[in-house]
């Protein structure tokens, strides 16, 4: 698309061709790796080479495979220049089946006062999750709001805390984030999905790849601070996006809008239904 650069790639603002030329360096990686496929293409499965004028998004005749992007609209539109065949169908959340029975910490430390902040960054922390935990705790105590660190798979390792922060492993995001007062995290698709749904606002502290992007949707959308990457993070910094997050009206109300769209998307219905007409033919080709 021309509508913006790559994921990945620097957004330079300097106009569609830069960004076309993005997704034309993503390809050229793509088609690196022709000799391998070709040959499994020809020894494995008798077919013929692998044309190099086709995507990844073409069969090898050239004809178009639909594309099911699980995203919402709301929160990236759909480019104006894409086919036919690729949709924008809304998050495909996976909910749990039976109620998340919560640690009985977990639900007192809910109780006991106001909505506390979550903080969880997943497996990313770096290469110094001691650093990211004492900036978390230290941004925590100065925007003197009360806080939850979620330390599952290792990307934060809290010990000694006082009484305001409780430390979990993890739990589900539709479960605990409606129970928040904002979400601090990474800026992974799928935790950025939850917290837009939850209708909270969202401190991202993207570390690479997609997650600087995710940071900058949400803060145009007005649900969330300005991002701040991994390695500016700051105790200071962090307060001061915190204290933003859970104070500003106009942030708030925003974050519930977007919330509430969201909620009213059927993401997985759509694609389901998109599947079907593909395996009928009725999908645009």
């Amino acid at each position: 698309t021309g509508d913006y650069a790559a994921v990945g790639f620097p957004d330079l603002r300097l106009g569609r061709w830069y960004n076309k030329l993005t997704f034309k360096i993503l390809l050229r990686g793509y088609h690196s790796y022709d000799d391998v496929v070709n040959e499994f293409r020809q020894d494995v499965l008798g077919l013929g080479k692998y044309p190099k004028s086709t995507t990844p998004m073409q069969m090898a005749d050239g004809s178009p495979i639909p594309v099911l992007h699980g995203y919402s609209p709301i929160v990236w539109p759909r480019p104006t220049d894409w086919p036919a065949t690729a949709y924008v169908t809304g998050y495909w959340f996976l909910d749990q089946d039976e109620p998340w029975q919560p640690p009985a910490a977990l639900e007192e430390f809910l109780a006991a006062g106001d909505p506390p902040v979550y903080v969880g960054f997943g497996s990313m922390a770096g290469r110094n999750p001691e650093r990211i935990t004492n900036i978390v705790v230290q941004a925590l105590q100065q925007a003197r709001v009360r806080g939850i660190i979620a330390t599952g798979w290792g990307g934060l390792s809290a010990d000694d805390l006082p009484d305001t922060i409780l430390k979990i492993d993890q739990a589900p995001h539709d479960w605990l984030f409606p129970q928040v007062a904002a979400v601090v995290h990474h800026g992974g698709a799928g935790t950025t999905a939850a917290g837009l749904r939850a209708g909270k606002p969202s401190v991202i502290c993207p570390f690479l790849v997609d997650q600087p992007l995710w940071g900058a949707r949400v803060h145009a959308l007005g649900a969330g601070p300005k991002p701040i990457p991994q390695k500016k993070l700051t105790a200071e910094k962090l307060a001061a996006a915190i204290t933003e997050a859970t104070s500003s009206p106009v942030m708030r109300a925003r974050a519930e809008q977007v919330g509430q769209q969201i909620r009213d998307e059927d993401g997985i219905g759509t694609a389901v239904g998109l599947i079907e007409k593909e395996i009928a033919g009725e999908t645009q080709q």
